[in-house]
């Protein structure tokens, strides 16, 4: 078992972290802040929108189970990458839709899958989503780790 590291953004990170948690080979998630130019954000910090963070899941998962492929499908059906900057009701750059690459095959899988997203036909405006280093993950405040799974809830979408 080789253990490897994905990031993604996709809006709100309970729900995304919540979706996840369901794939077969993911052994662990974290949900916290990339991408910013200030160290250690907090929530309150990142919500102001003036850090640069997203709100990020950072997987861990058994490679000989899942691939990176079949987590960026995951992203991807999980939510709208056209809205730039946004996720349904919740607005700002922490909700922006992004793939942070860890190493450089990661990279040119996500650009690859991004563009036959693009081409697809499937979304009315072009993919929106960002392609970005991953920098250093903040952990975020240990009541945002599982909170849906706390709550009783299996997602937070309506």
């Amino acid at each position: 078992m080789t253990l490897k590291k994905a990031t993604f953004a996709a809006g709100c990170f309970w729900g995304v972290e919540a979706t996840f948690m369901k794939v077969k080979g993911v052994v662990q998630t974290e949900v916290g802040y990339m991408g910013g130019h200030t160290g250690s954000p907090t929530y309150r910090d990142v919500c102001t929108d003036r850090t640069g963070h997203a709100e990020v899941v950072q997987v861990t998962y058994d490679d000989s189970a899942v691939s990176y492929e079949q987590l960026l499908d995951v992203f991807w059906k999980s939510h709208d990458p056209t809205q730039k900057n946004r996720q349904g009701p919740d607005v700002g750059t922490q909700y922006r839709s992004a793939v942070f690459y860890h190493d450089e095959e990661q990279r040119s899988s996500a650009e690859r899958s991004k563009e036959t997203m693009d081409a697809s036909g499937r979304f009315k405006r072009p993919v929106a989503t960002m392609l970005e280093k991953a920098g250093p993950f903040w952990r975020a405040e240990e009541y945002h780790q599982k909170y849906l799974q706390k709550k009783g809830l299996d997602t937070c979408h309506i």
